[in-house]
């Protein structure tokens, strides 16, 4: 059996589908995934970058399946998407192949309960309660706090300013670190998320917001401190047990010293 995956997403997005991803394995598996989540997946045989497929032109208008692409898919004996699923004219292409294909929906319902990681699951007939997971090699443990004060959307940060005031109190040295688009004076930059993963899981505790780099920091092992905004933890936050949430919305009523009293609780207990 030869089967494709195509996994569409943010990073955490694509953290949290991990566990229904390697359920779909078989003797030889591909996974098409947006480029910076690439370096991170060493449990399937083949990984491309998904721009670099051309399936954004599948489905568009009249063009036609480009030959090349159209030879690769139908090397496979099947495929299972979650690219294009709100997309008929995508479905109805990829499925003109003759290649049997299942589509899903690429984010959970927000009516329906339950965490991102079991509705994935479910979706492909995984178990439930699976925990992301990132293999990181071997690394010498550092004595520090990694702080990492953004994410992909301003309405999910917990002020810049109240992480500055958090970093005085610690009782370890602060890491900073951004992300490529993002500045922050002293903060480290990774283009790598496997090199991010593994510098990360080296440091005692990480403190962020719901964002990619905190799934991304629980998948790889750390000590997480995951501050929630508008968002439902129930659903998104990091699955790991080494990680605690704290949820305020508005988050700017999130008190210092309540995430202060966390960091210590976690530091103490390691």
């Amino acid at each position: 059996m030869r089967r494709l995956l195509i996994r569409p997403g943010a990073i955490g997005d694509c953290i949290l589908s991990f566990p229904a991803l390697r359920h779909l394995r078989t003797e030889y598996t591909e996974l098409w995934i947006p480029s910076a989540v690439v370096p991170l997946i060493d449990f399937m045989d083949a990984v491309r970058p998904l721009a670099s497929t051309g399936l954004d032109l599948v489905g568009v208008g009249e063009l036609e399946i480009p030959s090349n692409l159209k030879e690769r898919l139908q090397k496979f004996d099947a495929i299972v998407s979650w690219y294009g699923a709100n997309r008929p004219s995508f479905r109805a292409a990829l499925t003109s192949l003759g290649v049997p294909c299942e589509f899903h929906a690429a984010l959970p319902p927000a009516d329906v309960p339950g965490h991102a990681v079991d509705f994935f699951a479910q979706q492909v007939g995984a178990p439930l309660g699976l925990v992301p997971r990132i293999n990181i090699p071997a690394i010498s443990p550092r004595e520090t706090v990694v702080i990492h004060p953004f994410s992909g959307s301003r309405r999910k940060n917990w002020p810049l300013a109240s992480y500055v005031a958090l970093a005085q109190f610690l009782p370890l040295e602060t890491e900073w670190v951004c992300g490529p688009e993002e500045q922050l004076q002293h903060a480290l930059h990774f283009d790598d998320l496997a090199d991010l993963a593994a510098w990360m899981a080296a440091a005692r505790l990480y403190i962020g917001n719901d964002s990619g780099i905190t799934h991304l920091a629980a998948a790889a092992g750390v000590p997480v401190i995951a501050i929630f905004g508008p968002s439902s933890p129930d659903t998104w936050a990091p699955r790991s047990e080494n990680v605690t949430v704290l949820h305020a919305d508005p988050l700017e009523t999130l008190d210092v010293r309540d995430v202060l009293a966390a960091a210590n609780r976690l530091l103490g207990s390691r």
